[in-house]
């Protein structure tokens, strides 16, 4: 079994329960620009940042100016609506201190709008904990592109294999093996596409209560 040295932690559906909250917020930003996308649609997509999600449902790219009012309508619409009712995962920040006990480094690298990081980490409870992070904003290709995890182990300063990628979508999976890295997956995001990953478990909590049997123990 490999031995870790660091940790890679999504935020969204991964220490947050926000993912049907991200689907329905760009259900709206979609709808402001006359775009009818079903919830049903969006779900499934919800780990990839706006500039995989959009080309993907309308086929407007980053260059596109409905690009940028869809990303800014998304944003409005999950702070506005959604984000005040956002709460975090069972287990996130005893979880996060009894890896951080067993002397591992912790970065958070997400998909997410760096000016929703903060308070995402926040409703976590994890901002103390978590005080590094890669996002979006950082790199030129959201997840399930490599790039945010290959920043956040250029940050940790460590080799890809001594590094771990802990995420809820097959997205998380899906960046950290093109990064070199390995994935532990979480279904409290509502996913349950993991294939590759070392190791799954329902919650942070989940994990945690197995951890001396765990891929860190």
């Amino acid at each position: 079994m490999a031995t870790y040295r660091g940790m890679i932690f999504d935020i969204d559906g991964t220490l947050v329960d926000s993912n049907d909250a991200h689907a329905r917020a760009w259900v709206r930003a979609f709808a402001d620009e006359g775009i009818e996308v079903p919830f049903e649609q969006v779900r499934p997509l919800i780990g990839m940042g706006g500039d995989q999600l959009v080309p993907r449902v309308t086929g407007t790219g980053k260059g596109d100016p409905r690009y940028q009012a869809l990303s800014d309508g998304w944003k409005r619409h999950f702070q506005e609506e959604e984000l005040p009712n956002l709460r975090g995962q069972p287990g996130a920040r005893a979880l996060l201190k009894a890896l951080q006990a067993r002397g591992l480094r912790l970065i958070a690298g997400t998909s997410a709008d760096e000016a929703l990081v903060a308070d995402l980490l926040k409703i976590a409870g994890v901002e103390d904990l978590l005080t590094e992070h890669t996002t979006a904003s950082d790199v030129e290709a959201s997840k399930p592109e490599p790039d945010i995890v290959r920043a956040a182990v250029t940050k940790l300063g460590l080799a890809p294999a001594e590094v771990l990628m802990v995420g809820d979508t097959p997205f998380d999976v899906e960046s950290a093996r093109g990064a070199g890295v390995d994935t532990v997956a979480l279904r409290c995001g509502g996913d349950s596409r993991f294939e590759g990953a070392v190791a799954v478990y329902d919650s942070p909590q989940d994990w945690l209560d197995q951890l001396a049997a765990s891929p860190v123990a």
